[in-house]
């Protein structure tokens, strides 16, 4: 979509400017000026209800929006390339440009164009035009621009040769926190946590390769800035001044590389929003080993957030989900990244989960509530930048009362005793009466039901509320109904009935008539009344003395009656900003309840249990079963209910060595063991009949394998480099879970890799660890390991077909099954017959001396190929043609006793 073009010389109604290869106009030079101040931005420029592009940035633009590109004029005797887009809905615009990988500079008009048209023609009567904001990927805060449901995280990492510092903010909520971090494979374990939107980085950083090449999966979104952003001397007295303290003590003890980090992060918002701080919540420290560990290949594996196809249905979080907010839901997301490492708080956070679910009249009422709660975070958070609309206000007006009626609810005398967690939300809701509700009943009285989106249009202060802006209405919407009697006197007096009264931004009031009354107006004594402003190709247009008394009488009372409204607005937003940290502490309340009612349904629709977390190195699961799995098979038309399974790695059967073939539920079982240590460290019940869980530190998992082309890897590298990081990093309290490893390469490579990885499991980690394979020799580690036990998934033959039990039992498999599950892929008839000579051969021959046993796989199928070269056709033996006759049936006991000595006398 591009701006209509007008041959009118006023340039800020919308049009283009025209420039000569001889000179640049006033307004290209003022473009120009402020595009080398922004110069890695596209600048939308403000041109009355247009924000136009030009040159590079508009071929730019235009490309990626997919809009019309046009030219106007010339610049160094070169087409000036333009595009635009229109004001009123520019967003969805900004956010495709977002998303591309784009940064936007917006530059808005700084005075009415009529303030301009006083200061002269050329230079001196041109727009004041400056940028406002610059919008990038971590700095949304409009509610169009922004997922409800997750948080839009800005993070800033910079490191010394000791240690490493990240902090992060969600300007749309203004939380805000550091974490020390050790260098190196710790900071992409806590990036993936965070799935930053923007990660801000010193320009050093770039220069070291090794950390560069850890952040491969962040490039695009990196923003490098100078190294000189990153001091921490600067940062501490910018965070002093940000809270108005003379030292930051109070929040807590900073390494200094997490206060260059947080202090970035600070100039970063400053910068990009041109000094307009949002109000941010003091500064937070994540301290080391608070939070489970969980590194971005096993977020990845496990779905937690997302599936491998980058969709969030079908995700652990989409599967527990129950919130009814998007605070809540973007609460229960950040629990779900950061599962915690202290029994005491997560047992206080099952305390509040089991009390919403013991009250079920109160979850119901409460969450009935919670659904008409709009997002106080957010509509706070652009209030604070100046960015807050009627509707921001709105929200707080809706979502206090809310807040009182959800503290009433929860303190009522006929409730069982509640949790200290119930009790600290209760009393974050505020005090009956207090300031919050004086607040909520000013905007209930001062705003209108559903007020526009913009201060600007008018509208949203409530007849009643102000004496004097109801007499600047009255007059204001009496003057219109003047102008509509105005038109009815002209229609008679002229006899044209088409003839309308109408109004543009240039003209004002004007009459307008079509081209062929158009001379009756110029003509006769209509010509001393009608004063004729423009022709048009279908229209003409004019004005009357009359006319513009009282449009200057309209213009008065409308102005009179904005900038009335405005400043009751700005009362309004000064308000708010007084009551913010009361405000933000009522809305953190609403999503911290949202999110325990909701596990608590949760709880009670998909029937988990209160798991024991304790400080310990238990691991006891009875009846654990996968929930998304489980979930999945709910709602799918005649599948079968989920098959539980227990798990106990107690100390003395700490690994499992789980065999099987494939589809009998090996990968599920080990994910489903993950996904209950998860839950129960959030807080969450976990479904299963019964969990006693030592408190996990770190989890790992390797399931599933994929190239990472990109980088140049292999499956079976990226199989070996995932496998890397938990051997080295894992520790005794960790949870391992691995499957197939080694299978990526030659069956004794493999092998061998498979079986060292095992023993250096038990040995040096001694974790907690399932290990699954089709290695059937690794069960011979049973007798050399003592914390190693075998465990297999149960199958069934029966006639010649497989059935999967999908029960995990003691023991192990003696085969794998392959071609079972190669005929139920579908591959050909030929194919698997051929396949089951080949593997019989290979039986048959059995296990090779010397250098045989170390032939990789491929010489030795291909001696397999030869020896099966030309096969005899099938023959049925006497046995089984005996075999075939027999009906087992009709035998009596001594019949078969009898039938079975024939058998053996023919074999």
């Amino acid at each position: 979509m591009t701006c209509p073009l007008s041959d009118n010389t006023e340039k800020d109604s919308g049009s283009a400017p025209v420039v000569t290869a001889s000179e640049t106009t006033p307004m290209m030079a003022q473009f120009l000026e402020i595009k080398r101040a922004h110069p890695d931005c596209l600048l939308f420029y403000r041109m009355g209800d247009f924000y136009e592009m030009f040159l590079d940035d508009a071929v730019a633009a235009a490309r990626a929006l997919d809009i019309v590109l046009t030219k106007r004029g010339k610049h160094e005797g070169e087409d000036i390339p333009m595009c635009g887009v229109p004001v009123q809905n520019h967003q969805s615009y900004l956010l495709r440009l977002i998303r591309r990988g784009f940064r936007v500079a917006i530059c808005e008009q700084m005075e009415d164009p009529a303030e301009a048209r006083k200061r002269g023609s050329g230079a001196k009567g041109l727009v004041k035009r400056g940028v406002v904001r610059i919008v990038t990927p971590g700095t949304l805060t409009e509610d169009t621009l922004l997922d409800a449901r997750t948080h839009n995280y800005l993070a800033a990492l910079t490191e010394t040769a000791r240690d490493a510092g990240l902090a992060w903010l969600d300007l749309s909520t203004g939380e805000v926190m550091v974490q020390p971090l050790r260098p190196g494979l710790t900071v992409a374990a806590a990036l993936a946590r965070l799935d930053p939107r923007e990660l801000l980085i010193p320009e050093r950083l770039t220069k070291k390769s090794e950390l560069y090449d850890l952040l491969g999966d962040w490039k695009d979104r990196l923003t490098i800035q100078p190294d000189s952003r990153f001091d921490s001397d600067n940062g501490r007295r910018r965070l002093e001044a940000l809270y108005g303290v003379g030292t930051l003590d109070a929040f807590g003890s900073f390494t200094r590389t997490e206060i260059a980090a947080a202090g970035a992060l600070v100039g970063y918002v400053e910068l990009t929003q041109k000094g307009k701080v949002p109000r941010l919540e003091p500064l937070r420290r994540l301290v080391p080993g608070a939070v489970l560990e969980i590194d971005a290949a096993t977020r990845r594996n496990l779905e937690l957030a997302r599936t491998l196809s980058g969709e969030r249905q079908g995700s652990l979080l989409a599967t527990i989900d129950r919130t009814v907010t998007g605070a809540g839901a973007r609460n229960l997301a950040a629990w779900l990244a950061a599962p915690l490492t202290d029994i005491t708080a997560i047992a206080a956070r099952q305390d509040m989960v089991e009390f919403c679910l013991c009250e079920e009249a109160l979850r119901g009422e409460v969450r009935a509530l919670l659904v008409r709660v709009p997002d106080l975070e957010r509509a706070l958070s652009r209030i604070a930048l100046g960015r807050g609309g009627p509707r921001d206000l709105a929200a707080i007006r809706d979502g206090l009362p809310r807040a009182a009626e959800a503290r009433t609810r929860l303190g009522h005398p006929a409730l069982a005793p509640p949790p200290p967690g119930i009790t600290a939300i209760v009393r974050d809701l505020g005090d009956p009466g207090g300031p919050l509700t004086v607040l909520a009943d000013r905007l209930d009285r001062a705003l209108v039901p559903e007020p526009p989106l913009l201060a600007r249009d008018g509208g949203f202060i409530v007849r009643g509320y102000h004496d004097a802006l109801d007499e600047l209405i009255t007059l204001r919407d009496e003057s219109r109904r003047l102008i509509a009697g105005m038109q009815a006197r002209y229609v008679e007096a002229t006899g044209i009935a088409t003839l309308k009264i109408k109004h543009n931004n240039f003209l004002g009031y004007h009459i307008e008539v079509s081209p062929n009354h158009g001379d009756k107006l110029m003509s006769g004594k209509a010509r001393e009344i009608f004063i004729h402003r423009q022709t048009m190709a279908n229209a003409v247009r004019f004005s009357t003395a009359e006319l513009g008394e009282l449009e200057r009488k309209i213009a008065e009372a409308a102005d009179r009656a904005l900038a009335t409204e405005q400043s009751l607005f700005n009362d309004l937003i000064g308000e708010v900003q007084g009551r913010a940290a009361a405000i933000a502490e009522a809305a953190h309340a609403l999503a911290r309840l949202d999110v325990v009612a909701g596990l608590a349904e949760l709880a009670v629709e998909a029937r988990y249990c209160r798991p024991l977390v304790e400080d310990s190195l238990a691991f006891e699961i009875l009846g654990g079963r996968h929930p998304v799995v489980e979930a999945a098979l709910a709602v799918a038309p005649g599948s079968p209910s989920f098959v539980a399974n227990d798990s106990n790695l107690a100390p003395e059967q700490r690994l499992w060595l789980l065999t099987g073939p494939n589809m009998a539920g090996k990968s599920t079982f080990l994910r489903q063991n993950a996904l209950i240590a998860i839950l129960a460290q959030i807080g969450s019940f976990v479904p299963a009949d019964r969990v006693r869980l030592g408190v996990v530190d770190c989890l790992f998992s390797r399931v599933g394998a994929a190239d990472d082309l990109a980088r140049g890897r292999s499956t079976f590298m990226v199989e070996m480099v995932e496998t890397a990081i938990i051997l080295n990093q894992a520790g005794p309290r960790s949870l391992v879970i691995l499957d197939e490893i080694g299978r990526g390469t030659a069956t004794f490579d493999g092998l061998s890799i498979a079986w060292a990885c095992v023993e250096h499991l038990h040995d040096a980690i001694r974790c907690r660890a399932l290990f699954a394979t089709h290695y059937h020799e690794l069960t011979q580690l049973a007798a050399k390991l003592p914390a190693l036990t075998c465990r297999t998934m149960r199958i069934r033959e029966w006639h010649n077909e497989v059935v999967f039990l999908h029960e995990v039992a003691p023991g192990a498999a003696d085969r794998s099954y392959g071609l079972h599950v190669a005929r139920l892929a579908g591959l050909p008839g030929p194919v698997i017959r051929r396949a089951g000579e080949v593997l019989k051969i290979l039986e048959a021959g059995g296990p090779g001396a010397g250098v045989a046993r170390l032939v990789d796989d491929l010489p030795l199928f291909s001696a397999a190929a030869r020896r099966v070269e030309a096969p005899p056709p099938p023959q049925v033996s006497v046995v089984e043609q005996a075999l075939r006759a027999l009906n087992p049936d009709d035998f009596s006991p001594k019949q078969a006793l009898e039938a079975l000595y024939r058998l053996r006398a023919l074999l």
